[in-house]
């Protein structure tokens, strides 16, 4: 009795297998789909373990400190031209045949600030209206950029775009005065030789020697003028003389002036001594007035 309920308990259930593959709609299982179905199943959930497993760092080992990364960044300043200047080079450059200076502007009112030597070919960044002076990065100091005179200059390359700089306006040159000459002259004696003249007593008060000397005197009793020029300088003594070359600064000289044909003495005298620095009155030359009676 037993064995019949089995049998027939098997032989139901594979009726309704069998009904149910058979029934309308049902649909048919792939064995081959459902293997593949399985396998990226296994696939997946080995994938999601491997991703758990890498993003999760291991632990140090004992004893040891993982060292931090670092990054070094190198930065290299860049020359900044001045203002209305690019800083760019546009492929024109300049040489030199004879070492030239190279300014903080255009002329020699401005500061030196290096050289441009024959050999050496930098890169033009602009030019002036003139097209006399160029704009170059200082050969001596690659950070600064200065002007050279294109006396001597060879310009290579497109020259043709190279920009015209026009700076600030030039300063006013600084000059520097030159010590003027200067001298007093004094009355000393009347003397007499077949003719009269008078020695005048001279002190260079200045800072340049004296070459030269030239000498009017007018007798404001007789009208007479005598005149008289001499390199060096002279002193008549009686029938003789003696002389100098030149008078020096802070030294003094006496010399004999222009002759009169007769005795001046008790006649008021007026005129001018005029000293110089090289001979024939030329060079620095300055005049005094004289006014005495001998």
């Amino acid at each position: 009795m037993h064995r019949l309920k089995r049998t027939s308990l098997m032989a139901a259930a594979l009726f309704s297998g069998v009904l149910a593959c058979a029934m309308p709609g049902a649909g048919q299982t792939d064995p081959s789909a459902a293997n593949t179905s399985v396998a990226q199943t296994v696939m997946a959930a080995v994938g999601l373990t491997q991703r758990a497993s890498l993003a999760t760092p291991l632990p140090p080992a004992a004893g040891f400190t993982p060292a931090t990364p670092t990054r070094t960044i190198t930065i290299t300043p860049t020359p900044t031209a001045s203002p209305g200047v690019t800083g760019i080079p546009l492929g024109a450059q300049i040489s030199v045949s004879v070492p030239t200076n190279c300014r903080t502007g255009r002329g020699k009112v401005y500061e030196l600030a290096g050289a441009l030597l024959v050999g050496q070919t930098v890169p033009v960044y602009a030019r002036d209206a003139t097209a006399m002076y160029w704009y170059i990065r200082n050969p001596d100091a690659e950070a600064d950029f200065c002007w050279v005179w294109a006396e001597y200059a060879t310009l290579s390359g497109n020259t043709f775009v190279v920009p015209v700089y026009t700076p600030p306006p030039t300063p006013l040159p600084t000059f520097t005065s030159t010590p003027s000459p200067a001298f007093q002259a004094s009355f000393t004696a009347l003397d007499s030789c077949s003719t009269w003249w008078t020695d005048i007593k001279l002190k260079n008060t200045g800072p340049i020697p004296f070459a030269s000397i030239g000498m009017t005197l007018k007798d404001m009793v007789t009208g007479t003028v005598v005149s008289s020029i001499t390199d060096g300088f002279v002193d008549n003594t009686g029938c003789s003389s003696s002389s100098q070359p030149t008078l020096l600064a802070g030294k003094s000289v006496t010399v004999s002036g222009p002759a009169f044909s007769y005795n001046p003495a008790g006649h008021k005298v007026r005129g001018t001594i005029t000293l110089c620095s090289n001979s024939g009155l030329n060079g620095y030359c300055v005049t005094e007035p004289v006014s005495f009676t001998p």
